[in-house]
């Protein structure tokens, strides 16, 4: 029996079981309702800054450059989605370039904002179109893994009795910007554990932040069954770890476990687990912790940068040897950190961080599925680009 089985929850007492989205969102509590508000209202309250380890951002770390993006092809995509659409749907799919819309994501079941076209709500026509935006603007690699992502959503909701609240097309896609081979413009696809955030400028692009999950991250049974995630940033973290000297290893593991009522108050971050860069927290202060990039040997730092690029690997090409360098150049800067044990049948979380990268891997405690602690088939995973590299912003700063 796979390891997650046992706690699937009896036929129709799960969450959002058999329910449609309207009924999910009127039958969410008020409290959980004027939560979704206060956030909202911070976004209007509080200007973006960024992620940052001490509330100020560390300047001249990005630059405009032409890192042979495929703009062109992205831009051919979108504009044969448009035409497929109605009125009143491309009006809800395009926003401003600056507009908050695309800080709104969130990794919930939940649709608290209609503005832009949820998949599973359009024609197939549309929906092969949307994929197709993300299949030229992500490398191979990074588009795969995006619909498994999806397609896993999918497995999750036939198994607990959700398949409307929890299908495979679960997702909403909206545009920032005009299209343009010149000027900043992007594309935004989120939904229940997958955020995609696209910005284009001329030849260069950013994708953060970006967000992975599954629960449960492989399938045992139907149409995909045999497909897995996650399987790789989990190997290479372990293999990172145990590759340390005892000394360095003491230092990288900030604390022996991830549950929450054995951690610091205020350390758990309820909801997003381990994790720091969740939705709703572009200007989260996160200090580093663990060992750095200084402390290791080359082939420690190589492991470490080999890590890094499996998660940057859903750029194409160009944009994906550009951040590489970005990276590589701020290696002794670079902070690895671990909570949780090391063995094979241990949970954990790790964070690489950097002036110009973030990036946390965590096992999660169930939210459909019943476990009460964290356990390895449920996984979350969050890119950031600190400093105000997020959405693009620092390059949209610099361009106007």
């Amino acid at each position: 029996m796979s390891d997650f089985r046992r706690y699937v929850p009896p036929h129709g007492t799960a969450p959002y079981a058999g329910l449609g989205h309207q009924e999910i969102l009127d039958g969410l509590p008020a409290a959980r309702k004027a939560l979704w508000q206060t956030k909202l209202a911070s976004l209007r309250d509080i200007p973006f800054k960024g992620v940052t380890t001490d509330g100020d951002i560390l300047k001249g770390l990005f630059a405009l450059r032409d890192e042979g993006a495929p703009t062109a092809a992205v831009i051919e995509a979108v504009a044969k989605l448009l035409p497929l659409m109605a009125d009143a749907q491309r009006a809800a799919v395009m926003h401003p370039i600056d507009s908050a819309a695309r800080r709104m994501w969130v990794n919930e079941v939940p649709r608290y904002e209609r503005y832009g076209v949820w998949l599973d709500e359009s024609p197939p026509h549309v929906r092969d179109a949307v994929m197709n935006v993300l299949r030229v603007s992500l490398s191979a690699a990074g588009f795969e893994k995006s619909r498994d992502v999806m397609r896993l959503n999918g497995f999750l909701g036939d198994l607990v009795g959700a398949p409307i609240a929890l299908g495979e097309f679960c997702y909403q896609f909206h545009v920032f910007g005009e299209p343009s081979a010149s000027q900043p413009w992007g594309w935004q696809l989120y939904g229940h554990h997958l955020c995609l955030t696209c910005f284009m400028l001329g030849g260069q692009m950013t994708l953060t932040p970006a967000f992975m999950g599954a629960e449960p991250r492989y399938a045992d049974a139907g149409a995909h069954a045999g497909l897995r995630l996650f399987e790789d940033e989990e190997r290479m973290g372990l293999q990172l770890l145990r590759g340390f000297t005892e000394t360095q290893r003491r230092k990288a593991i900030i604390h022996a476990t991830t549950v929450a009522d054995h951690l610091p108050p205020g350390r758990h971050q309820a909801a997003d687990g381990m994790s720091f860069g969740g939705s709703f927290k572009d200007n989260a202060i996160v200090p580093y912790e663990g060992v750095s990039g200084a402390e290791l040997d080359n082939r420690q730092r190589r492991a470490l940068l080999d890590l890094a690029e499996k998660y940057l690997s859903t750029l194409p090409e160009g944009p994906l040897r550009a951040r590489m360098s970005d990276v590589e150049r701020h290696i002794a800067d670079t902070h690895f950190c671990w909570s949780g044990g090391f063995e094979e049948e241990s949970a954990f979380y790790y964070r690489i961080q950097s002036p110009v990268v973030m990036i946390e891997f965590d096992h999660h405690k169930g939210v459909l599925l019943t476990n009460d602690t964290p356990q390895k088939f449920h996984v979350h995973t969050i890119v950031r680009t600190p400093n105000g590299g997020d959405y693009g912003m620092d390059l949209l700063r610099m361009h106007y």
